[in-house]
């Protein structure tokens, strides 16, 4: 795929001197404030940052070394998503009227992602969602002018109980935590599905749904002592996830029971040892810690590392940059089919539908949502604090193939799951 990439590059009419000149303004959209800011909203706008500095320079590997998108310089037009979903509805109307970006790359909170589909796609305006993981965005509705570069949820749930499953995890009985909103929602179907088809046997004990930026966890860490599972699993993410590990350690719950975690490679560094060892945890992809040795991957993470002093990029940075190399893609594929213009809206769709590249963290294929939506490989692995380090580390890493843990595109998520993964390819290697 490299290769193909490289040669609908290096087929491109080399840009006049006016291209030098000419700008593609992407809105940005990310938590620069408020709990998702901190370990995922601003992790994303430095990913962001890094690539567009490194794209603008060229100085981006092949077969995304062409200066910009297509000759064009990129212009970020950065939004705090922050809010609630009413606000970022007239935030992004904002960004298309007024800004006047060519594209908007955003959106991490699933309520957001459901709120302005469908007003990117009244406005006929290019929208990729870069994060969100509720599966209903693409299985509930169908878009022209939106897509998500990232796959959804589902393939997190599915890849934590395979991944429990091969290492016969004792999982006789387990109780949850998620948030109530669409991705905890969905998480927790996805879970609790993905549990009946592959232990069975299991109870499900404490079924607990604090609301989204709860922050204080008492009363249901209380619950979860009480339950004695054998699992604890949850989805929480950003502050809600840092808040419920810090209250729940002290009392001894993560010792008792198997913590699992299905998004949560963002928190260990500024959790460093007081992340609960042996946690299982998975980052939403095959990123950060548990990302592939490939070169685009380790100029990805060195360069972003060395430009935030030493922290390395997670998933949010990662999501973001895959995104942002396939509207590249998109951009160059259709203006190689136009003559080298700027590529309207309905020439982005055309070229980003069904299309795939590869990014720091794998091959992205989009695949499900009549070429909408994304799939990618899935890794999983076990914390644990490294003294000599400083640092927690992540081990017995397993990959998941992207067909292994994501359904096929003729049926719904959840259907896929209860009807006992049909069509999954679990003996293929990860890309």
């Amino acid at each position: 795929m490299l290769a193909a990439a490289a040669a609908l590059t290096v087929g491109l009419v080399a840009a006049p001197e006016s291209r030098a000149q000419e700008t593609f303004r992407v809105g940005i959209v990310t938590f620069l404030s408020g709990p998702a800011a901190e370990s995922f909203g601003v992790p994303a706008r430095h990913g962001a940052e890094f690539l567009i500095e490194q794209l603008n320079k060229g100085a981006a590997p092949a077969p995304y070394n062409q200066v910009g998108f297509g000759g064009m310089r990129i212009e970020p037009v950065i939004v705090d998503e922050n809010g609630g979903a009413t606000k970022q509805v007239q935030e992004l109307r904002n960004l298309y009227q007024r800004e006047n970006v060519d594209a908007v790359v955003g959106y991490i909170g699933s309520g957001d992602c459901l709120a302005v589909a469908p007003v990117a796609e009244e406005l006929k305006k290019f929208l990729i969602l870069f994060d969100c993981g509720t599966p209903r965005i693409f299985e509930d509705s169908s878009y022209r002018y939106v897509f998500r570069t990232a796959a959804h949820a589902t393939q997190d749930n599915v890849a934590l109980a395979r991944y429990m499953r091969a290492r016969n995890i004792n999982a006789g009985s387990f109780s949850l935590i998620n948030q109530d909103y669409a991705w905890g929602q969905d998480s927790r179907g996805d879970f609790i599905a993905a549990m009946q088809q592959l232990y069975p046997q299991a109870t499900m004990n404490a079924d607990l749904l604090p609301k989204f930026g709860a922050g204080q966890y008492g009363t249901e860490i209380s619950a979860l002592a009480r339950a004695n599972s054998n699992v604890i699993y949850s989805s929480l993410w950003g502050g809600d996830l840092q808040a419920f590990i810090l209250q729940g350690a002290p009392r001894g719950v993560f010792q008792r029971s198997q913590l699992v975690l299905s998004a949560a490679d963002h928190v260990l560094q500024p959790l460093g040892e007081r992340m609960p060892n042996g946690t299982i945890i998975g980052a939403r992809g095959a990123y950060g810690l548990m990302s592939p040795d490939t070169p685009l991957n380790r100029w990805f993470f060195d360069g972003y590392s060395q430009a935030r002093g030493g922290v390395y990029p997670v998933q949010a940075a990662y999501r973001i940059t895959q995104a942002l190399l396939g509207l590249k893609t998109a951009v160059e594929k259709a203006m190689a089919a136009n003559g080298g213009k700027k590529p309207t809206p309905e020439q982005l769709a055309d070229a980003m539908r069904g299309s795939e590249w590869q990014s720091p963290g794998g091959l992205i294929q989009m695949k499900l949502g009549n070429g909408h939506q994304a799939i990618q490989s899935m890794a999983i692995g076990r914390t644990r604090w490294d003294a000599a380090r400083r640092q927690v580390v992540i081990e017995d890493i397993q990959r998941f193939a992207a067909e292994c843990v994501n359904p096929p595109a003729n049926m719904r998520s959840l259907d896929w799951i209860k009807a006992g993964f049909p069509g999954a390819k679990c003996d293929t290697p990860a890309n």
